[in-house]
């Protein structure tokens, strides 16, 4: 089974199929993003037993849920890496294992990893011009939040890293990734 992308994967087709019954839609997802969700679900868990079955849990509710995905909410890509992180995201908080995972930490592995999965075979200026809806609305934002933002989703910085980098107080900088998420959040609702 190859580990690579196929640049060209209709996710959404692919969802249809799976909507309609056809196993081998889910079989070419799987092939498609199986290693990368076990990795996303991985680093959230830390365990990869663990996050084993997660991925098969996620592909479950793929093929459950294939019919309620929703084009003008996302993409179909997103859609999938969404139920991977979520599922491990709710073990996380339904156990009582003690993992070095906060909410902060949690929210950045997810918008970093949706980022990933947008650019992993595109260049920046590639990526910039496919953002679709999230391009806009990043837009928006004053760039100094903006750069916060993305130094920490897309290059994968702590806030001490950010705050550092720009010379400016951490809580600074945690308050302005804060409200610049929110109005990320509102503006692509």
């Amino acid at each position: 089974m190859p580990n690579r992308l196929i640049p060209d994967f209709d996710y959404e087709a692919a969802l249809m199929e799976c909507a309609a019954g056809r196993r081998p839609a889910l079989e070419a997802i799987y092939r498609q993003e199986g290693p990368r969700l076990l990795g996303v679900a991985q680093r959230l868990l830390r365990d990869r037993a663990w996050a084993e079955d997660i991925v098969h849990d996620a592909f479950v509710r793929i093929w459950n849920h294939a019919g309620s995905f929703d084009a003008s909410r996302g993409s179909a890509r997103g859609w999938i890496y969404s139920i991977t992180r979520n599922l491990a995201l709710n073990a996380l908080r339904d156990t009582s294992r003690e993992t070095g995972v906060d909410d902060d930490a949690a929210a950045a592995l997810d918008i970093r990893d949706s980022m990933e999965a947008w650019r992993d075979t595109r260049d920046a200026f590639d990526w910039r011009a496919s953002a679709g809806r999230i391009g806009p609305c990043l837009e928006q934002l004053e760039p100094v939040r903006r750069n916060c933002v993305l130094h920490a989703y897309v290059e994968g910085l702590s806030h001490s890293e950010i705050a550092q980098r720009l010379g400016a107080p951490l809580g600074t900088v945690k308050a302005w990734i804060k409200r610049s998420l929110q109005a990320l959040k509102e503006c692509l609702a």
